[in-house]
């Protein structure tokens, strides 16, 4: 799918007017903002008294795993959960600021860059198994992703959904035109494939229990891949990065987001009930189904690991004319590089 093509498709879903800024370059972004300061300064070794953030917390994941690992209090202020976790919606709400800091994959930051909004990856979390299946509609009889040929696939460029299937199809050898590319959003994905709209959606682990549950009787399957989307990151705009206060309340929460993914692969019993089950409504055979699948937490006290994969990410869109090519050098704040590997076990660095 050319580019063009894909992005005008887009406008409708993300919205015109939010789409349409940030198709504009910095222009009305973060460009102000980012001339007022460097990035470079050296963080505050406190948190000044009446700083807050608004952080991303999709469906309360965060304040959950504090409360229930009983973690100390932060030394700032949280003005805001937000419940908000996809990449498009975190780029429109950074761009509103209503959002200060966000927990997303590799791509997100590579589509703000491309969009001309100037953010920065202040942690690292390396997953090393698949986060996602590949999920057939219901009566499909494909059975591998070569079967893909020809097929309508749910694709978004702006997730880390969207890289997955990229990594796949290449994998696969297949290229971009063997297939049709249908641009969505990934909450809209189990509609799309329960209406037959696509024949192939990506599908977190934690959503693929509940739709074969449903779906499953009436042929619907999943297809198993090797291919990872590597990072698990926290990032946010420049701007606020720029602001001192801010930046050294960023710097306090990372060591507690850190401890609280190890919290809760460490406990996954209690996590499979408090999370899975009171909150999602799943059964508990499916949350332990979903929790075989959870990688472990790695923080790698040094990010050449996670720099090189970004830019293979990125070389892997521009490929395909989604966006530019770039150095994503740039996206990275190496002044939170050691961050969360301080915060946690030996076990947890590597």
């Amino acid at each position: 799918m050319h580019r063009r093509v894909f992005l005008s498709s887009m406008l409708g879903l993300l919205g015109t007017s939010a789409a349409v800024a940030g198709l504009s370059g910095c222009a009305g972004g973060d460009a102000s903002a980012a001339a007022k300061g460097t990035g470079t300064e050296p963080l505050a070794t406190a948190v000044p008294a009446g700083t807050s953030l608004k952080i991303a917390s999709f469906q309360n994941t965060q304040q959950l795993q504090f409360r229930l690992a009983k973690l100390p209090a932060l030394p700032f202020t949280v003005s805001d959960w937000v419940n908000i976790g996809a990449g498009p919606d975190v780029i429109n709400a950074f761009r509103a600021k209503s959002l200060d800091l966000a927990n997303n994959a590799g791509i997100p930051p590579i589509q703000a860059h491309y969009q001309g909004f100037d953010a920065k990856i202040v942690a690292i979390d390396i997953t090393r198994k698949p986060n996602y299946l590949f999920a057939t509609k219901p009566g499909s009889d494909i059975r591998t992703v070569e079967g893909f040929r020809g097929r309508r696939l749910a694709f978004s460029q702006g997730q880390a959904q969207g890289v997955v299937l990229l990594r796949a199809l290449r994998r696969a050898g297949l290229k971009y035109d063997e297939v049709k590319l249908v641009p969505l959003t990934s909450n809209q994905f189990l509609t799309a494939l329960q209406s037959g709209q696509v024949d192939v959606a990506p599908l977190a682990n934690s959503q693929v229990p509940a739709y074969l549950k449903q779906y499953g009787p009436r042929g619907a399957h999943t297809i198993t891949t090797e291919v990872v989307d590597l990072l698990n990151l926290l990032w946010a705009p420049r701007s606020v990065l720029n602001d001192p206060a801010k930046a050294a309340a960023v710097a306090a929460y990372i060591p507690q987001w850190a401890k609280g993914l190890v919290w809760a692969y460490e406990h996954p019993d209690v996590w499979d009930e408090e999370f899975y089950v009171k909150t999602q409504n799943l059964t508990t055979a499916q949350a332990r189904s979903i929790t075989a699948l959870t990688n472990k937490p790695l923080f790698p006290a040094r990010w050449d690991e996670a720099i090189a994969w970004e830019q293979e990410t990125a070389d892997l869109l521009a490929d395909g004319g989604f966006v530019k090519r770039f150095d994503v050098s740039s996206l990275f704040d190496h002044r939170f590089e050691a961050l969360a590997a301080k915060a946690v076990p030996e076990e947890y660095r590597r």
